[in-house]
């Protein structure tokens, strides 16, 4: 493995300092002259002191989140967690980029599941370049009020980050979701934009609704980004533009364990956390929790797919009238989870291996079985055929 240990600062934490069964006894933490060892390790922690995307020269270490998520309390079979520090700000943005590639690269090579703490939302630009890196076409989730899509020719910031994605070359971007934008914050010609691109989008009043819609969103992303602008302000006021809308604390840590219960996610980001505007220290306990709800989640895996094979499924047939289309579903005998099976020309059969059986829910089969065709896998269909 190519070393990355010169990328990191060390976090200044001791695992001697916590509690018997706390999540920080069961981690190894950079500490000066001492970078962890990763064998064994299943779950990296590392912040991204990156600021300059949203315009600030914020300074940002971490602290509050790491005293306030590694005392809480762990109740699966002990998980190894590598706290790698924080990767500060490099001479231009773009080297800080590179080596937030370098790192998810790395440890994505070892399957070590990423949880990343920004930084300016722009950071899920350089988490993306990792992928490219692997050579692997992606699925990326967001979490915000908005949709970052700005002019594309200016530099990346953390107001046209998505722009840098879409039009990057070679692409590696297979679907993008964004869950819990506010209509008010989108143009017209943008969520025009997304229906022509085939990729979902979610209004806050719709996740909000039935929580549970947005679980297979998440379970079929690669890397999910949460931009903390998503909480109401009375929720979390530790960012410079709070709202008075959005989610829940309740609701963005349900959203977190079905994230971490996805056997496809390999990275989450959680951005734009400011320790300054944290008076109360309320964002720090919040974020801390979204992490435990989604380690949480990783220790609560089924190795659905793309882990385990069809042959652990029971597979449904369903005929839609006045189409040429029969569809086809899966369920999981092991987390009663349902998946649609989208069919795409042969010769794409490598390149798309990943992206034709599509995470669904039970109501998706209900409303095929009335003869309507889901919307995610006409969108999918497009984008496969």
């Amino acid at each position: 493995m190519a070393a990355i240990d010169f990328y990191f600062t060390p976090c200044e934490m001791n695992s001697t300092s916590f509690e018997k069964e706390t999540l920080g006894t069961m981690t190894v933490f950079h500490e000066p002259n001492s970078f962890p060892e990763l064998e064994g390790v299943k779950i990296a922690v590392f912040g991204i002191n990156e600021w300059r995307g949203g315009g600030t020269k914020d300074k940002e270490n971490f602290t509050a989140i790491r005293h306030e998520f590694y005392r809480l309390f762990h109740h699966h079979e002990e998980v190894r967690i590598a706290d790698l520090g924080t990767i500060q700000g490099g001479a231009s943005v773009e080297d800080t980029y590179h080596a937030v590639a370098d790192v998810v690269f790395e440890l994505s090579k070892r399957k070590i599941f990423c949880l990343i703490l920004g930084g300016s939302h722009d950071l899920t630009f350089a988490n993306y370049k990792a992928y490219e890196k692997l050579e692997q076409t992606v699925n990326l989730a967001i979490i915000d009020r908005r949709i970052d899509i700005g002019q594309a020719e200016d530099e990346v910031t953390n107001q046209n980050f998505l722009s840098k994605i879409i039009l990057h070359q070679p692409n590696y971007l297979f679907n993008f979701s964004c869950l819990g934008f506010q209509t008010y914050f989108v143009s017209p010609e943008i969520k025009g934009l997304m229906h022509e691109l085939y990729f979902d989008t979610y209004r806050l009043g719709e996740i909000q609704h039935t929580i549970s819609h947005s679980e297979p969103v998440l379970r079929n992303a690669d890397m999910v980004s949460v931009d903390m602008s998503c909480m109401r302000k009375a929720e979390f006021p530790a960012k410079n533009d709070s709202e008075p809308n959005g989610f829940y604390g309740e609701e963005i840590c349900q959203m977190m364990r079905y994230a971490g219960m996805s056997d496809k996610l390999s990275s989450l980001g959680i951005y734009e956390y400011l320790s300054s505007q944290d008076l109360d220290g309320s964002g720090a306990k919040l974020i801390a929790q979204m992490l435990w709800c989604a380690i949480d989640g990783y220790c609560s895996r089924k190795k659905d797919y793309p882990m385990g094979t069809k042959e652990t499924y029971t597979k449904y047939r369903v005929h839609v009238e006045n189409t040429e289309h029969e569809l086809i579903f899966y369920k999981s005998d092991r987390s009663d989870r349902w998946w649609m099976d989208v069919p795409y020309p042969p010769q794409e059969y490598l390149k798309f291996e990943r992206h034709h059986l599509v995470p669904c829910n039970y109501e998706d089969y209900q409303n095929a079985c009335q003869g309507h065709i889901p919307d995610l896998w006409w969108q999918t269909y497009q984008k496969l055929n």
